[in-house]
């Protein structure tokens, strides 16, 4: 090949490799948070340090929920009866007044599902979703109070105390930002298998920039996450293995011991969040072009598709799932020895109830797992309601379920 063709097929390469970044750096939290003075801030977004992906999640309570008006009289008391029995046993809140049987929610959307965030109290926040709706949220987990990261292009990195904040709105990640680093992507090896995604170190560190930490037989080393090829568990450290080559042993910290926190892989059916005793080994790669990006949450739809009963009946129509979740953005939570999956609903092709505490989940990817340890799988699941037609909906209990197939 002479030095001119040579010349151009370097560049072409060059030219792939860039735009696979570019397109990588759509999966980036980007928007305008503006503070309680009226000053405004725009670029990437962090959320505290855990969120920096569309992908990622603001976890909350929902402070309303009037699904229960659907129910008789008599299905009121069975649920209330129910209830008082779970919460004896160190279930969730419940009310116990005769008329006000309703258990309390979570709220769980992803960031790429929101249009706007407004602070409207310090533990509280209006919600403006992607299809318009608004929906009031309060706190209950580290994301109302947290620090606030905006990596303004004229400014760099700036952070925000939450009692500073008036809203956040988000919008399209733009072609070319500045950053404050590259997407943390590889492949999770676990005594149940694998999965391949965006990682989540030590429920912590996200980027290319963040720093591991461990102690050497010569000191104390801290390392970017985007130096390392891989981290694999032995003993009571870990094996590290940098992109150079370069290999050494790490203990002494929660990120390479068995303090470590869990391994969070969000994949292409939802998030997987491994204990470090059944985590093995992380190999590092070059995150795909096609990571979600803020457009791709854009059709928000209702939850539709068939309820089976044991009885023998078909039902089908719009369905509100644990008399709670009505879209796609929502979550099904559950446990398979310790691990833990977080899914969309829209990503989800069946439930199907296999006893008390377990449901077989397939999604529309193929993978199927058998979870429980969640009120979203188990027997305290408060029932489906169905939309068959015009007028009030049927209400399935979860006993009475065979199988949920999801449109």
């Amino acid at each position: 090949m002479n030095s001119k063709f040579k010349t151009l097929a370097l560049a072409l390469v060059a030219l792939v490799i860039s735009l696979g970044a570019k397109a990588q750096d759509a999966a980036l939290i980007y928007g305008k948070l503006t503070t309680i003075d009226g000053d405004t801030y725009t670029g990437q977004i962090r959320w505290g340090k855990e969120e920096a992906y569309w992908t990622d999640l603001l976890n909350g309570t929902k402070e309303e929920n009037d699904n229960y008006r659907y129910l008789s009289r008599e299905d009121r008391d069975e649920l209330r009866d129910r209830s008082r029995v779970r919460s004896s046993w160190g279930g969730f809140r419940v009310s116990w007044n005769s008329d006000d049987y309703r258990t309390t929610h979570e709220f769980q959307a992803r960031f790429g599902d929101i249009s706007k965030l407004e602070i409207t109290r310090r533990s509280e926040v209006r919600l403006t979703m992607r299809n318009g709706e608004t929906m009031y949220v309060d706190g209950g987990s580290n994301d109302f109070g947290s620090d606030i990261h905006v990596m303004d292009a004229e400014l760099g990195k700036t952070t925000f105390r939450w009692s500073r904040v008036e809203s956040v709105e988000f919008m399209d990640t733009p072609a070319s930002f500045e950053k404050m680093g590259d997407v943390l992507y590889g492949t999770v090896e676990f005594y149940g298998g694998e999965y391949k995604g965006v990682i989540q170190w030590d429920h912590d560190e996200r980027l290319s920039t963040d720093i591991l930490d461990g102690d050497t037989r010569d000191g104390d080393v801290k390392i970017e996450f985007g130096n390392i090829a891989s981290i694999e568990r032995e003993g009571g450290g870990s094996q590290v293995v940098l992109k150079s080559g370069r290999d050494m042993y790490l203990r002494g910290s929660n990120d390479v011991n068995s303090e470590n926190r869990g391994i969070i892989v969000t994949t292409e059916f939802g998030r997987v969040d491994i204990p470090w005793r059944e985590f093995k080994k992380v190999t590092f790669s070059d995150a795909p072009a096609n990571l979600p990006s803020y457009s791709s949450f854009a059709n928000m739809k209702k939850l539709s598709g068939t309820v089976k009963t044991t009885d023998g009946k078909t039902l089908s129509g719009e369905l509100i799932y644990d008399l709670d979740e009505e879209y796609g953005f929502e979550m099904l939570q559950g446990e398979d020895d310790n691990v833990k999956y977080i899914i969309p609903m829209e990503n989800i092709r069946s439930i199907v109830p296999k006893n008390y505490e377990y449901s077989t989940v397939t999604m529309k990817n193929g993978t199927e797992v058998t979870i429980g340890e969640a009120r979203d799988v188990s027997e305290d699941n408060d029932g489906v309601l169905v939309f068959t037609g015009s007028g009030d909906p049927t209400y399935v209990l979860w006993e009475d379920i065979e199988e949920i197939t999801i449109n």
